[in-house]
C-alpha cells in the first residue's frame, strides 16, 4: 500500500442509547439503537469498502454497535477498543488517528458526539456532491456515519486535509 494512494475513514457515531440508572460509560443500545446499528453495517458492507482496522470506544454502546455493525460485514478488520476515543474531542481523536500505522488504509472509528461530528466537520477541506449539505441539515443522529477520503501518511491528517465523500443516517 502506497502512502499516495486515497486513505478512507468512516466516523460512525453509536446507535441509539438506553438511560437505564447507570454509569453513561455503561449505558447500553436502546432497541431502535439495535436495529440501527445492523442497519448501519449493511450500509457500510455494500459500500465494498475492506476496512483494515477498527478504532472503537470502550463504552457499551460503541461496543454493542460495532458487534451489530461488524456482523454484516464479508470480513472482520482488526478491531482496537480505545478508551481514548470516549468523551474524546475533535482534537484529541486527530491525534488518535495521527498514531495508526501507514499499512492501515481504510479505518472505521466508532466514538461518541459531540467528537465525531466535529471532527467530520474539521477534517473536510472539501466535499463531494451534497454529503455536506446532508450532514449539516440533518446533524450527526445516532447510528450516522461520514465518510472522509485523504492522501498520504496518517502522521500528516490534520484539520482541512480531507474530502468528505458520503454520509448516512438511519432515516436517509
Amino acid at each position: 500500500m502506497s502512502v499516495a494512494e486515497p486513505r478512507r475513514i468512516v466516523l460512525f457515531r453509536h446507535a441509539k442509547a438506553d438511560w437505564p440508572p447507570v454509569a453513561d460509560h455503561e449505558r447500553p443500545l436502546a432497541e431502535r439503537g439495535r436495529l440501527d446499528a445492523a442497519a448501519a453495517g449493511r450500509k457500510l458492507a455494500d459500500t465494498g469498502v475492506a476496512f483494515d482496522l477498527a478504532l472503537c470506544s470502550t463504552a457499551v454502546r460503541t461496543r454493542e454497535t460495532w458487534k451489530l455493525a461488524v456482523h454484516e460485514f464479508p470480513k472482520r478488520p482488526k478491531t482496537v477498543y480505545e478508551e481514548r476515543i470516549y468523551e474524546a474531542s475533535p482534537g484529541e481523536l486527530i491525534a488518535l488517528l495521527n498514531e495508526t500505522p501507514d499499512d492501515a488504509q481504510n479505518i472505521l472509528l466508532i466514538g461518541h458526539n459531540p467528537g465525531v461530528q466535529g471532527l467530520a466537520d474539521i477534517l473536510a477541506g472539501a466535499s463531494e456532491g451534497d454529503a455536506r449539505e446532508r450532514m449539516t441539515r440533518r446533524g450527526y443522529p445516532a447510528a450516522a456515519f461520514s465518510t472522509l477520503t485523504f492522501t498520504g501518511p496518517w502522521k500528516s491528517l490534520e484539520p482541512g486535509t480531507a474530502t468528505l465523500v458520503d454520509y448516512w443516517a438511519p432515516t436517509e
